[in-house]
């Protein structure tokens, strides 16, 4: 899990994932570093072969600057803006709302930190000089600004203080943060209540919900890195081992998009002919069946393709050549029992005919 987190926040924060490969002695791929994007720089030959720049990384083992070729390094990189093998963040889009949104907070921590007082002005009945309006207002603020805020001030010489306000459109500093934070949220493509910004749908349906967040902010991820794995490892489709075997990397994204109790119950009772016993208990983490979980269950009208194309086979063939009609079986007397059991006959050599 912290390999996938640092992976994905190096991507997010940077634009780039480097992560290098760290073969056996056999040539296999055993262990994989995400590397310090700072300190890896994309170069591209002159013959158009690419290669990549890894300064001295202790963490990952890389004890001096070296040039490696690109088939050593997965390179995960997200809006390609200005260089197909430079990625951009997101941040880079949402810079201006973020440095408002932090000039907002340290506005604040500074006017709440004086007690909510903006300021004010000190007003003499006469003229006085420079020096002495500086003596005052460094005076002033040395003991009745930040924790002196709210002292008694003795004035005189006919000295007043007018307190300076904000006014209610100018201090309405929460939707402003709320609209800086909205902004970088649609750069991630993450949905504003997910953060606790914004009004949460009217709608209660959480797999609706979850399913909206993983298609319009995680997927893209999700399957870039499985991409980027399946190519730098060498498999996935198409691609067999020396056993016969095809593998290849996919996340497991049921708990992500998990269902409300009802509903994932009637779900998994509409699988029951797709899924086994023991594959639906493993969704709800029950365990499994010791006889009978590895079968797929069906109801007894269900027939299969095959036996649905025999069945129209013989009928068509029956059109071609139609048989004499199956004389019905007559009872030796009026006995109501009797009567009853040749009409079962009946229909049974119909259906064997």
């Amino acid at each position: 899990m912290q390999f996938w987190e640092h992976y994905f926040l190096s991507k997010l924060v940077t634009g780039n994932t480097y992560a290098l490969k760290q073969r056996d002695n056999r040539g296999v791929v055993a262990k994989l570093y995400v590397l310090d994007p700072r300190r890896v720089v994309p170069m591209v030959a002159d013959d158009g072969s690419v290669f990549y720049q890894l300064q001295c990384d202790s963490l990952s083992g890389i004890q001096s600057d070296i040039l490696v070729p690109a088939r050593e390094i997965i390179h995960d990189r997200f809006n390609c803006l200005f260089h197909p093998l430079v990625g951009v963040s997101p941040i880079y889009a949402s810079a201006v709302a973020a440095t408002q949104g932090i000039r907002i907070q340290n506005n604040s921590a500074r006017f709440f930190g004086n007690q909510s007082q903006p300021g004010g002005v000190l007003t003499a009945p006469g003229e006085i000089g420079d020096e002495t309006a500086a003596r005052l207002k460094e005076y002033w603020e040395a003991n009745f600004t930040g924790d002196n805020a709210g002292k008694i001030a003795v004035l005189g010489d006919d000295l007043k203080y007018q307190a300076l306000t904000i006014n209610a459109h100018d201090s309405q500093l929460i939707e402003q943060l709320r609209w800086t934070a909205e902004v970088v949220c649609s750069t991630f493509h993450v949905p504003p209540y997910k953060i606790g910004v914004g009004e949460m749908p009217t709608y209660n349906n959480i797999q609706s919900l979850n399913v909206e967040y993983y298609s319009q902010c995680l997927q893209a991820h999700i399957e870039s890195a499985e991409l980027c794995l399946d190519e730098g490892l060498g498999i996935g489709a198409g691609v067999k081992n020396a056993d016969g075997r095809m593998y290849g990397t996919e996340f497991d994204v049921d708990g992500l998009l998990r269902m409300d109790s009802v509903t994932q119950f009637d779900v998994l009772e509409k699988a029951k002919s797709v899924l086994t016993l023991d594959e639906r208990r493993r969704r709800v983490d029950a365990k499994a069946m010791k006889t009978g979980g590895d079968t797929v269950y069906l109801q007894q009208q269900d027939h299969s393709i095959e036996a649905i194309a025999a069945r129209d086979k013989l009928l068509i063939e029956q059109a071609k050549n139609p048989t004499p009609a199956v004389p019905d079986a007559v009872p030796a007397n009026d006995n109501s029992d009797e009567l009853e059991a040749a009409k079962a006959l009946n229909e049974i050599r119909k259906g064997l005919w």
